[in-house]
């Protein structure tokens, strides 16, 4: 709650008062700025990562967007509206199955991209690709069937 007091200028009477609650209101504005900077890379929006050197074997399952660089084996399943991408050093070796999917490295096995899957121009899928819409890249690569 704010007050008439911390809305005077420094050369009105008063001042003694100012700077102690200037410095509890600084501490308390300081004490509140991390919880409001630390909601945006919360958001339902924000990727997951896995980073280029880590493998993961098994199944893989979540809610959010998913960005893979590094190795991924197994099953690999976003539901709702997440989206895949397996970045430029990502080589994922399982079945995929997310709303869209976004191939800039490699893909062995079935993907299923239930709006879209798009293979950039360094992207490689082998294996069967399902979904509504399909964009290739020249110099992408695809061997199997859609």
């Amino acid at each position: 709650m704010w007050k008439k007091d911390d809305l005077k200028p420094e050369g009105i009477s008063g001042n003694s008062a100012t700077p102690a609650n200037s410095a509890t209101s600084s501490s308390t504005a300081t004490a509140s700025r991390p919880a409001v900077s630390g909601a945006p890379p919360t958001s339902s929006r924000a990727a997951a990562c896995i980073s280029q050197g880590i493998k993961i074997k098994g199944e893989v399952t979540g809610s959010e967007d998913l960005f893979v660089d590094g190795v991924v084996e197994g099953k690999l399943s976003l539901t709702t509206n997440s989206c895949l991408t397996v970045g430029p050093n990502g080589h994922v070796k399982a079945d995929v199955v997310a709303r869209e999917v976004i191939v800039r490295g490699k893909i062995d096995g079935k993907v299923t991209g239930r709006d879209k899957v798009q293979l950039w121009s360094t992207g490689q899928v082998t294996g069967e690709v399902l979904t509504d819409r399909l964009a290739i890249e020249d110099g992408a690569l695809l061997r199997g069937k859609v």
